[in-house]
């Protein structure tokens, strides 16, 4: 039987998303020289959230880019194949401007690795900074967010799902504690 906690439900998702906002103001002094990009697939309605936040607190609209990384993971080996969906990025969004990556979930880091070599495709950033609605630890690459809505500690047998309104028809974000397979830790 699996076990399932709720984390965070519709309104507490809204009120991170506000706050990361705040948070993505104040730290660049608004939203002038700024562009969002989406991680395909959960960060891209985070990041357009975001940039409707972003709308009522500056009164200036962010275009958001999407981004997918998939040709760029360093376990393409060893997962399923997926059809490789389109990226929408103009270089005017990234050529000197401080790129903000928004994914739902900062893990082992290696996504958000995959991420900044496929931006360095699309062109030179003056920053990139990270958003991500949780950051649940156990990094494998020296990798942080700057502006995270939720710091989750987890076991690795533990895994974070994240359910969005225009994906999945709901807002929410629980943990489910996996049985562990022998052999692993």
């Amino acid at each position: 039987m699996k076990q399932v906690a709720l984390l965070m439900d519709e309104d507490a998702i809204r009120r991170a998303l506000m706050r990361i906002a705040h948070e993505i103001v104040e730290r660049n002094h608004g939203v002038h020289n700024v562009s969002l990009v989406g991680i395909r697939r959960r960060g891209v309605p985070l990041a357009e959230r975001i940039a409707a936040n972003l709308a009522l607190i500056e009164n200036e609209t962010l275009q958001v880019g999407i981004l997918d990384i998939g040709l760029y993971r360093d376990d393409l080996a060893h997962r399923p194949f997926a059809p490789v969906n389109q990226t929408s990025i103009k270089s005017a969004m990234i050529d000197k401007r401080v790129v903000v990556l928004v994914d739902d979930v900062l893990y082992t880091g290696r996504t958000v690795r995959a991420a900044l070599d496929a931006l360095s495709d699309f062109g030179r950033p003056k920053a990139i900074q990270l958003a991500v609605l949780i950051d649940r630890g156990h990094r494998e690459l020296p990798i942080r967010a700057d502006y995270v809505g939720k710091n989750v500690p987890t076991a690795r047998s533990e895994r974070i799902h994240v359910e969005m309104q225009e994906i999945d028809g709901v807002d929410r974000v629980y943990v489910e504690k996996v049985p562990m397979v022998e052999g692993e830790e």
